[in-house]
């Protein structure tokens, strides 16, 4: 992960400064997986000066209720993370709901994801995610984090366990989900300060 941990001036760790990445948890399922991956994520990325990341569990969320619970987080993000498992050759229904009812929140924001399945590693679901996104404005980053069976990947107390090249696929897409982050933020405040 040292690819994340920037140095010199690109070392800014002020809040201001910071981008706010919305980490997003498709799985709703129980038990899942998914809660030692987000174990995994959460530590890897804690150390990262130049972000401040925020969990958005779609477990917690009550995505039928009149009003979105979550709009106010996800407009306030600056980039999103999605951890998604793949459900038949595809991404879980919550998300989709998820996505659908929000539209300006994910517009000029990058996306990218960390996938996982059985054979595919999560990349069917990442791939429809894809296709999804940019009709809401957003853009995907090309590099993800795919990960082929990951409970085979879990030690005794249920603790995911990377290896060289899962650490490389998140710093990878974690560097381009940062650049495409400060990129849109510039430009969404230039927009603003126009429209003042």
């Amino acid at each position: 992960m040292g690819e994340l941990l920037a140095s010199g001036d690109m070392k800014k760790t002020a809040q201001d400064h910071a981008l706010r990445i919305a980490l997003i948890v498709a799985s709703v399922r129980q038990p899942r997986v998914a809660d030692s991956l987000l174990a995994w994520l959460t530590e890897a990325l804690a150390a990262v000066p130049w972000l401040d990341l925020e969990v958005i569990d779609l477990a917690t969320v009550d995505l039928g209720a009149e009003s979105s619970p979550i709009a106010g987080r996800l407009a306030a993000a600056d980039a999103f993370l999605l951890l998604t498992p793949e459900y038949n050759h595809s991404f879980p229904g919550p998300l989709k709901i998820a996505i659908d009812r929000h539209l300006a929140e994910w517009a000029y924001k990058p996306v990218a994801f960390v996938g996982y399945g059985a054979g595919a590693g999560g990349a069917r679901a990442v791939e429809q995610l894809r296709v999804v996104f940019p009709e809401l404005r957003a853009t995907t980053t090309r590099e993800a984090v795919l990960l082929t069976a990951p409970w085979e990947r879990l030690d005794e107390c249920g603790r995911f366990l990377p290896d060289e090249g899962i650490e490389a696929a998140l710093a990878g897409t974690m560097t381009e989900l940062r650049w495409w982050a400060e990129a849109l933020r510039a430009r969404r405040d230039l927009d603003r300060v126009g429209a003042a």
